[in-house]
């Protein structure tokens, strides 16, 4: 990844910091640690069928195991965005990565469906506080014109993390078992803990946040961040960006029909309805994953070059992922065709990359020092999304006698909920971002030289 020779025609903007060697290899360690809390989160994708037999559970019950994991996950994520711009991202990190390895483990040796519960909820803690870090790191170390395009590398890493769970993973559980494959890749998470201890680091030196103009004279950064209200006043200063609502909105309706594939319902969709052999569905599985990161960089570009492609392409990835699931869950025959099959695959591939468009519709919308929190409140959207839809499929498959083509319709709700918002918001949010940008100018104008 180049970062440090500006773009034709690109300014450096006032402060920005300088990319180079040295931002890849801090900014690589972070992404290392996302990459192995997405393994952990994406592990039970490949298991589904295996922890329904380890602990006697039905649909309902398995989808508890990611619902729960998704929960906590969203419940933290305004949390750890106040954490991270607070605390710095190298000790949010550094919990995250604690809690997941501690989480992952406990899956492996847990004895019964509550253990293991309460084990997914502790990943699910870790695993929040990830890429909310991972984001901020990105803004600290890269100049801001490299934005959309850091972002979507990071999702891209994520998703190759996804892939190692599909195809590592997967045969581990077959080869060696459910609590050798489990404790062996908790390992990882040690790795990534040594790896951030030798070489993290917050900011490039005299890249530090800025102080805020608005506070009291005399008043510190930690009485600022101590004083009542604090917290209230930084949600809601983000909330208040319609910016930040349609990142929000954005992350809610692309992410969730992929995420919830991967996550739990793909496999036994793809073998109990479709009649594929579990090898079959896992290369099926595989192949979301790598168009999620040939896309990924396709995305990253566009955004990057043309700012007015943002909305398009996530409302034309929605419309591709309904029209492929309607396709496919109205086929007259018993099984769909293996080719509507891998289109369906390719298409869910795009959902990722989309759901990154929500964070370039937040970030300019808000200064840095709310960052972490608007980052937070966006990346809360796609995972109640999830969350929504994995119980909806696990009540509807136990009402109706595991009938997908009934469970699986209820992306089409989500969806058409969060196209309305997005369509509410859109003047509004680009109204706003007009208003910044011009107030930018102005500012860096009357610079001095």
């Amino acid at each position: 990844m180049t970062t440090d020779a500006a773009a034709p025609g690109a300014a450096r903007l006032p402060g920005d910091p300088p990319g180079g060697r040295r931002a890849v290899l801090v900014w690589s360690v972070g992404v290392a640690v996302y990459f192995v809390a997405v393994i952990f989160r994406t592990s039970l994708g490949v298991a589904g069928l295996d922890a329904a037999d380890r602990f006697h559970v039905n649909a309902s019950a398995l989808s508890t195991f990611s619902i729960l994991q998704l929960l906590v996950y969203a419940g933290m994520q305004i949390p750890v965005g106040l954490m991270v711009d607070r605390l710095g991202t190298k000790k949010v990190l550094t919990l995250g990565a604690i809690l997941f390895t501690l989480g992952q483990l406990g899956f492996a040796l847990s004895p019964s469906y509550g253990t293991a519960l309460a084990s997914r909820a502790l990943l699910g803690c870790g695993d929040a506080m990830t890429f909310i870090s991972v984001l901020r790191l990105g803004t600290r170390w890269f100049p801001a014109r490299r934005g959309p395009l850091v972002a979507q590398l990071a999702g891209l890493v994520g998703m190759a993390g996804n892939l190692i769970s599909t195809l590592v993973l997967a045969r581990l559980l077959h080869d060696v078992g459910w609590t050798t494959a489990f404790a062996g890749s908790s390992l990882a998470g040690v790795v990534v803990l040594v790896l951030m201890t030798l070489f993290l680091k917050d900011h490039p030196e005299g890249h530090g946040p800025e102080p805020v103009a608005a506070r009291p004279a005399g008043e510190t950064g930690s009485a600022r961040d101590a004083r009542p209200g604090y917290v209230r006043e930084q949600i809601a200063l983000s909330w208040r960006e319609p910016g930040t609502r349609l990142g929000l909105w954005v992350h809610f309706t692309t992410q969730f029909p992929a995420m919830v594939f991967l996550l739990l319902w793909g496999l036994p969709f793809l073998v109990e309805a479709q009649g594929l052999s579990r090898g079959a569905a896992g290369d099926l599985l595989t192949l979301v994953v790598l168009a999620n990161m040939a896309i990924g960089l396709v995305y990253g570009q566009v955004v990057a070059r043309h700012h007015t492609a943002r909305l398009p392409l996530a409302l034309g990835t929605v419309a591709a992922t309904a029209t492929l699931w309607a396709a496919t869950l109205a086929y007259p025959g018993e099984h769909a065709p293996l080719w509507l099959l891998v289109v369906l695959c390719v298409v869910l591939g795009a959902c990722g990359p989309a759901s990154m468009i929500g964070f370039d519709f937040a970030r300019p919308a808000n200064p840095p020092e709310r960052q972490g929190t608007a980052s937070g409140i966006t990346n809360m959207g796609g995972f109640i999304a999830s969350m929504v839809t994995l119980f909806a499929i696990g009540v509807l498959l136990d009402a109706t006698g595991d009938n997908y083509r009934i469970a699986f319709s209820a992306v089409f709700v989500l969806e058409a909920l969060g196209v309305s918002q997005i369509l509410r918001l859109r003047t509004r949010a680009a109204r706003r971002e007009r208003e910044r940008l011009v107030a930018s100018r102005v500012e860096t104008v009357h610079v001095p030289a």
